[in-house]
């Protein structure tokens, strides 16, 4: 498992999280290379859908990160991703895919240290859990 490099995915709203993502990235915060960022405009966008497919596709994790409540460019976007957020995780308990694989996190445009950290541990954990061909046996 030492040289696990986990596959993670992570959801951004283009307003607060990917401008968050943008401000680690260009004050060269160090952050694990284990992930790929997909931006949307809001993450109430995020079908649950997307998260399935991911999945079903290998990923080993998936972090969905967008504005703080109360702060979406869309008024409830926000909001919106708490309520999918919740039913994925049920959803995916159901198909035998340890939740923990699943995360949520509110970060703003000024917050690249916030993305650093989380993200970092996110992938933390998600060695920890090791790859998702061993989620059907967690």
């Amino acid at each position: 498992m030492d040289n696990f490099k986990p596959r993670i995915i992570i959801f951004c709203c283009n307003w607060c999280s990917y401008a968050g993502a943008d401000l680690a990235g260009v004050s060269r915060l160090q952050i694990a290379p284990h992930f790929r960022v997909i931006r949307t405009m809001c993450s109430g966008r995020i079908e649950p859908e997307f998260v399935l497919k991911a999945f079903q596709n290998g990923v080993d994790g998936v972090m969905i990160t967008g504005c703080h409540p109360g702060d979406c460019h869309y008024i409830s976007g926000n909001y919106k991703t708490i309520r999918r957020y919740y039913f994925l995780k049920l959803l995916l308990s159901e198909f035998g895919v340890n939740t923990k694989r699943l995360k949520l996190h509110f970060i703003s445009a000024g917050e690249g240290i916030e993305f650093q950290k989380r993200v970092n541990e996110f992938i933390e954990e998600i060695k920890k859990l090791g790859s998702a061909d061993y989620a059907q046996k967690e």
